[in-house]
Formats: structure tokens, sequence, C-alpha cells
């Protein structure tokens, strides 16, 4: 099994047809396939993948960029702070 790889939705749905095709338990599709028991499960529920890269900040970066030039040797816990992050 390859660690972080994405599969495509035409391997999925290929796995998710066999597993049908011939009663097969998760597990057992799952090792033919050698992908995990969980990513077979996750597809069952659904075969879409999540979209990935979507991430929101919780920090203003001006205001950071703003706080290290104010406050150039300051200790994270003290910019946290006037920040309000954590």
């Amino acid at each position: 099994m390859i660690e972080g790889m994405a599969y495509t939705l035409d391997f999925r749905r290929k796995v998710l047809s066999v597993r049908k095709k011939e009663g097969l338990t998760i597990a057992e599709v799952a090792a033919r396939f050698d992908v995990g028991v969980a990513s077979v499960t996750r597809w069952i529920k659904n075969i879409y993948r999540k979209p990935q890269g979507l991430r929101r900040r919780k920090i203003d970066l001006d205001a950071l960029h703003q706080d290290v030039l104010d406050y150039p040797d300051a200790y994270q816990f003290e910019r946290a702070k006037r920040l309000s992050v954590t």
C-alpha cells in the first residue's frame, strides 16, 4: 500500500464493484487491492474525495506581521496573547 496516495474515482468504483459482485468482506477486498480497510469503509459511505488544501487561517497575517515588527523579540506565548490565539 502506498502512503498518502489519492486513488482515482475509477479505481474506487472498481474496488466496490468487485466487492459487490463477489460478495467479499471489506477486509477481503482491501487485501485483494492492497488498500486500507479504512479507505474501503470510507468509499462505501462516500465514494467521492473530500477537497484538500482549503485551510482557513485563524490569525490575521497582517496583524501578525505588524506584531513581529513592533515586538521582534517577543515569545510566541506573548504574541499569541496579543493576537487572541492559542
